[in-house]
């Protein structure tokens, strides 16, 4: 997800605001060639979700087949908690569950009245689950998706920010409803970790929870750009996002940064079952980390050119969700 496509998938919230009935995703011929924004796998499947609302899925990761989707707007993350159990997220604050391992989806949440899209979406149980977005977008449900309640995590704020809106909300209660929809950065992964939950977004914003979302606490900048994806690889903690911008955090807490040639936007981290990492990027880079001793990133370059939103090891192939769809790598 994933910068100057980033920026694609924020601008037209004003014009998917304005449909105020959700539709279904048109059922497609081709429905692996168009826009994937993130991949997942079960024990025995590899599911992609992207525009227009659509959702395809293999068994072999060969043939491919298309999810019956009720929406057909972005959607931009997918997560699974079984090989039944799982959902997705995108614009409109749009949620969707399945519960038969992706072959069809319920809708859970449609708010075209925020004017944000979901960016990212994690459950810790069947029930228990968390959705980040746009401007500090941050929902919680506790029933597997089918209730959601929203809430603003003010101890991001900067001091001065907080001081701010603690003064509109006793002076002016309309501009502190206005300032609260927009004041947050984005936040654009969240990911858990056996050191607690990350959340990683714009402006340099990591943050930390160990209290499973209960309360938050902003790190220490590192960098001052956006960031795309956090994770957690052999035990270190990995931040990647714009212009080739990675940091792995050693035992000490210190953060180094990950050198490079290469200076494209990174939109996902994936651990490999070799060891090490991938990290997808724009452009058609493809970033690895051969083992967690090394700083040096090894990047090479696809020759269609075009983004790499996500990948996943899968059935012994490397599975790549890009801009112009579903392709494929046999892994040596």
């Amino acid at each position: 997800m994933k910068y100057l496509l980033w920026a694609v998938l924020l601008l037209p919230l004003g014009v998917s605001a304005q449909q105020e009935t959700p539709q279904p995703a048109y059922q497609a011929d081709s429905a692996t060639r168009t826009l994937f924004t993130d991949i997942t796998t079960t024990e025995s499947r590899v599911i992609a979700v992207g525009q227009h609302g659509t959702i395809v899925y293999s068994d072999d990761g060969e043939q491919w087949q298309q999810a019956t989707s009720p929406i057909d707007t972005l959607l931009t993350a997918v997560f699974f908690i079984d090989n039944q159990q799982g959902w997705a997220c995108g614009h409109d604050a749009s949620i969707l569950g399945t519960t038969d391992g992706g072959a069809s989806w319920q809708l859970l949440q449609y708010r075209p009245d925020l004017d944000k899209p979901c960016l990212d979406i994690h459950f810790f149980d069947k029930q228990n689950g968390v959705a980040v977005g746009a401007y500090g977008m941050y929902f919680e449900t506790k029933d597997g998706g089918q209730n959601w309640t929203k809430r603003f995590l003010d101890s991001l704020l900067y001091p001065e920010d907080r001081d701010y809106l603690n003064d509109l909300k006793v002076n002016d209660p309309e501009g502190y409803e206005i300032e609260t929809s927009s004041i947050l950065p984005h936040f654009n992964r969240i990911a858990e970790t056996s050191k607690g939950l990350y959340i990683a977004g714009e402006m340099g914003l990591i943050a930390h929870s160990t209290s499973q979302g209960q309360s938050w606490q902003r790190e220490q900048e590192i960098y001052h750009g956006s960031f795309f994806d956090i994770a957690e690889v052999e035990g270190e903690i990995l931040v990647a996002g714009l212009r080739g911008n990675a940091f792995k955090r050693d035992d000490s807490g210190q953060w180094q940064a990950l050198r490079t040639q290469e200076q494209a936007t990174m939109n996902s981290i994936v651990e490999s079952n070799k060891g090490g990492v991938y990290i997808f990027g724009n452009s058609a880079v493809i970033y690895r980390l051969e083992n967690m001793q090394q700083n040096q990133l090894k990047a090479r370059q696809r020759a269609d050119g075009k983004a790499v939103m996500d990948g996943a090891e899968f059935a012994g192939k490397l599975i790549l969700a890009t801009e112009a769809g579903i392709q494929t790598k046999e892994l040596n």
